[in-house]
């Protein structure tokens, strides 16, 4: 025998015997022809062949040395994080933390145009009453009768309020 069997194999790489097979099978060790192992060849090609997650405390399984030994580190933590947010995120809105994007706005434009609606109707509900208002206050300064034609007053207010509202359909809300 020319190798090493497999119990002694493991005892030389610290993997279990078990591993020491499954690694035989999956033609990660190099073998002699007559059957044994060839530990330095496979030594080199188990950390070659092995993934740096499954990497051992004592170095037997490390990445190969032509890659970055961080750089899976480094992806794994990010994968982890990952993991971490989405995991928060749902935990939010199962709590109702959180709302969805497009639900939230159609409601912020559908508010928007109540609001609208709401001002465009606004000069015709007050503009009789305040002619009447500014016609009293008037005539008790005066003391001359004074007419203010609702209708005019209505027509000045409906400008206003259609110039505000023109420079407020400027504003863009912005939920990103």
């Amino acid at each position: 025998m020319k190798g090493m069997s497999e119990r002694e194999y493991s005892a030389h790489s610290g993997l279990s015997r078990g591993a020491v097979q499954k690694a035989k099978k999956t033609s990660r060790l190099v073998l002699f022809a007559d059957g044994s192992i060839n530990a330095t060849a496979s030594d080199a090609r188990y950390r070659d062949l092995t993934h740096p997650g499954k990497a051992r405390a004592d170095g037997v399984a490390q990445a190969s040395g032509s890659a970055d030994p961080s750089a899976f580190l480094k992806a794994r933590t990010v994968n982890e994080v990952v993991k971490a947010q989405r995991a928060q995120m749902r935990l939010a809105k199962e709590r109702g933390d959180l709302v969805d994007r497009a639900r939230a706005e159609m409601l912020v434009f559908r508010l928007a145009r109540q609001e609208r609606d709401a001002w465009v109707t606004w000069p015709s509900r007050v503009a009789a009453l305040m002619a009447a208002e500014v016609a009293f206050g008037v005539e008790k300064q005066t003391g001359a009768p004074v007419i203010i034609e609702a209708a005019i007053l209505q027509r000045v207010l409906e400008t206003h309020v259609r110039a505000q509202l023109d420079a407020l359909a400027d504003l863009r809300v912005s939920l990103g």
